[in-house]
């Protein structure tokens, strides 16, 4: 019997080897999940941005944005001049909390009843929520302990409540749900994973059958071509979006706050982008079998670095610019804003140009080297 397998074996051994760039890319897989597993997939968070209105200015209230900083995990990234100009930075996602210390904050820790500042967490990220919100408490009841200790040595005798009282406020999600997080993230996610797949395959099975050949010599130019192949697949990824948002709504619970009609056109330049990298693929590709390992490939790195599961925060350092370079990171900025903060385009700009730089790009590159495969 094993004299009868030999052969088949040998043979598919040959059929591996012929073909090195899927073989390249079956070792090179593993090697970057083992990557990105080790080092991105984390839940510790350590320098959140941090959002300070100090309207106190005293050294007391420097010394408690110190204490804050000096905890490691929070960075004082700005100082803000109103509580609105707080809340614009929060609903950007530019800082993931805010510290309001109120006007007599020194003179409140030198009286009777102490003094209140308030902790403001964007609850849009459960993880990075519930760490800020535990990580404010702790920093909150030590700088009291500290404040108390000064207050006895200074004035003799006990006192009685805490000095310092620092009150929490979850905006957005004030249940911290992980539904709210992940229903937008998932509609991205999907909407990539899709429209990368079917447009990647789609191309490649026609080359694989020999019939992108009776296409090429039709009198209809390469761009009516690729916009052909790529159109339907588009509507397809576009109702699959839709769909998600639809069962995230109704079966989740999970309300869109947002413009639906700006989430929807954001969400085209998003596709747009996801088309240019399954039309890019599809360029390199030979098989059916080397297109769906390449998807995978560049899902891998949207899934760990693009802050769709773990806080970019928790990213290594070094990780971290790599994020920039991933369409779907932008992407999950805006889904989030618009479906659980209910933002406009006014806070979403920096991430819509991003978008845009990146499907003008993709979709470009991909063409010109779709058009020199057809020539």
């Amino acid at each position: 019997m094993f004299s009868r397998i030999l052969p088949v074996m040998r043979k598919e051994f040959i059929h591996i080897i012929r073909d090195p760039r899927t073989l390249a890319i079956m070792f090179v897989m593993p090697l970057m999940q083992l990557i990105l597993l080790g080092y991105a997939a984390t839940s510790d968070v350590r320098d959140i941005p941090l959002a300070v209105y100090d309207q106190d200015r005293s050294a007391a209230s420097r010394q408690l944005i110190s204490d804050f900083v000096q905890s490691g995990q929070f960075i004082a990234s700005t100082y803000t001049s109103s509580e609105r100009e707080l809340a614009a930075l929060i609903d950007a996602g530019r800082v993931r909390a805010g510290l309001i210390i109120p006007p007599a904050y020194a003179a409140d820790l030198a009286g009777s009843h102490g003094a209140q500042v308030v902790f403001v967490i964007d609850g849009s990220d459960p993880t990075i929520a519930s760490t800020a919100l535990a990580s404010a408490r702790l920093i909150g009841q030590a700088s009291a302990g500290s404040i108390q200790q000064q207050i006895v040595a200074q004035r003799g005798g006990s006192f009685g409540a805490l000095p310092l009282e620092v009150r929490t406020r979850v905006w957005y999600n004030p249940d911290m749900a992980s539904a709210f997080f992940m229903i937008p993230g998932l509609t991205g996610l999907v909407l990539q994973f899709q429209a990368t797949l079917l447009t990647a395959t789609a191309i490649v099975r026609e080359r694989e059958r020999g019939t992108i050949e009776q296409l090429i010599v039709t009198p209809i130019r390469p761009i009516e071509l690729i916009l052909g192949k790529i159109l339907p697949y588009a509507f397809v990824a576009v109702v699959i979006a839709l769909e998600v948002l639809l069962i995230g709504t109704l079966w989740f619970g999970v309300p869109i706050k947002g413009d639906l009609a700006l989430l929807l056109g954001i969400t085209g330049i998003f596709l747009i982008s996801t088309l240019g990298i399954g039309l890019l693929i599809s360029t390199i590709a030979n098989t059916q079998q080397e297109a769906l390992l390449l998807t995978m490939f560049t899902l891998l790195p949207s899934v760990f670095l693009s802050g769709f599961i773990y806080p970019l925060s928790a990213l290594p350092a070094w990780l971290q610019p790599v994020s920039g370079i991933i369409p779907l990171t932008y992407f999950l900025t805006v889904a989030r804003g618009i479906i659980i903060k209910g933002v406009g385009i006014e806070s979403l700009i920096p991430q819509v140009t991003a978008l845009t730089i990146f499907a003008v790009i993709l979709i470009g590159l991909a063409s010109s080297r779709f058009r020199k495969r057809l020539d």
